[in-house]
């Protein structure tokens, strides 16, 4: 007899049962359910541990879960409306193109015509063996990255590594500065696949500003919907390695980060051109003014478009409130300041003033190593390396060859 199974525990338990058990009581308090539930869940749950090294959760345990995961995640301004958050349980689907499908129903579910909805689809829960689903994206729409010849890139510097891969496993780019990325999905025990995301189920914004004219002729746009695919989702001890995620855009991640940042789109040099800026030396504060502009042009934009958008200002009024309450209900509210503060006229805003508490309460979404080397393309445990065995051009329907990856 093993130690785990004189301790009552699976020998190959992948499940810490204090933490199962923390959350459950956790979710009994907060929904007002009484101890005699409370006490039978116990049971039921170390009687699961014991004989399979996990437990599943109910559909209730899930949909809380993943709320009080948005509700604790310390780099999210957005967390006001964690209660409004939709949480689809698709735990039973194991299959890449239907895990495609899904991805694309939730984009279209999120989109929702352009007023934005919080939205999580769950697949199925890791196992002693890993994750049964992998998506490698690290968002559901990221543009690609192309290498130029004379240098630099056209398009996303940061999806290169997704585009070589993609394109290895047979995706054909049409080499565009906004080129929408397939998703590259892994099942357990299969190789990878690509499937192209239709454009109807894309909703992108063209920008223009509201008093530049030429604004519109430097031909940008953006996706609509941030959902976050390559994060993993923990509750109670157990592991969702494919539960992709979103809020709503504020204008600062679009019109700072994704445009302007230098190893991006780095368009603030010839919007400052554009502009009439002196841009010869930094004292001038041309970045500045043109960082203005570009941001004034995105939440124009988005407004125009009738697409939910929020500014900065806002945003941090918001995540005050938040704070606020839940203050008042007894909780600690964690907070990392370099990602509250945006990453625009930050001492402008309320939340820079003050100090937050840096602890990682779960359930939580967090980003491991292996996640952030899959989304620039990179194979990483709990597979190794991808031998591009052949090609790999999917729509959401149906799935053809691809390149497999091998332990």
């Amino acid at each position: 007899m093993t130690t785990d199974q004189r301790n009552g525990r699976h020998p190959r338990a992948v499940v810490d049962q204090g933490e199962a058990e923390r959350f459950v009581r956790q979710f009994h308090d907060e929904s007002g359910l009484d101890d005699t539930a409370l006490h039978t869940r116990l049971i039921a749950i170390r009687r699961q541990i014991a004989e399979t090294g996990t437990y599943r959760h109910t559909p209730e345990e899930l949909v809380f879960g993943a709320k009080v995961a948005w509700r604790n995640s310390a780099r999210c301004i957005g967390r006001l409306y964690w209660q409004s958050l939709r949480v689809r349980d698709r735990r039973h689907v194991t299959n890449a193109a239907d895990v495609a499908a899904e991805c694309l129903a939730h984009l279209r579910t999120a989109t929702n015509a352009g007023r934005i909805r919080p939205v999580v689809t769950v697949f199925p829960q890791d196992d002693a063996e890993g994750p049964p689903v992998l998506i490698w994206n690290e968002q559901l729409v990221r543009y690609a990255g192309y290498l130029r010849f004379e240098g630099g890139y056209t398009g996303d510097p940061s999806g290169f590594g997704l585009t070589e891969l993609a394109t290895r496993l047979g995706w054909e780019g049409a080499g565009g500065r906004f080129d929408v990325l397939p998703l590259i999905i892994q099942t357990r025990g299969n190789a990878l696949q690509v499937f192209e995301l239709p454009p109807e189920d894309v909703l992108e914004v063209p920008l223009t500003h509201p008093a530049l004219p030429w604004f519109a002729e430097l031909g940008l746009r953006w996706h609509a919907v941030p959902a976050i695919s390559h994060m993993r989702l923990r509750i109670g001890g157990i592991s969702y390695s494919a539960a992709p995620f979103n809020g709503w855009y504020m204008g600062t991640e679009i019109g700072v980060r994704n445009l302007c940042d230098t190893g991006r789109y780095d368009i603030l040099p010839e919007v400052g051109r554009r502009l009439g800026l002196d841009t010869s030396s930094t004292r001038t504060l041309w970045r500045d003014q043109a960082l203005v502009e570009v941001n004034r042009a995105v939440l124009h934009s988005f407004d125009a478009a009738g697409v939910t958008i929020a500014d900065h200002h806002t945003e941090s009024a918001r995540f005050l409130r938040h704070l606020a309450r839940e203050e008042l209900a007894g909780r600690s509210c964690p907070a990392d300041w370099s990602w509250i503060v945006p990453p625009m006229s930050g001492a402008l805003t309320p939340v820079f003033h003050r100090y937050y508490d840096e602890s990682r309460p779960r359930p939580d979404f967090h980003l491991d190593d292996g996640a952030r080397l899959r989304a620039r393309g990179v194979p990483a445990p709990p597979y190794r390396r991808c031998t591009g065995t052949g090609p790999a051009r999917c729509d959401a329907t149906q799935a053809r060859g691809s390149g497999r990856i091998s332990p």
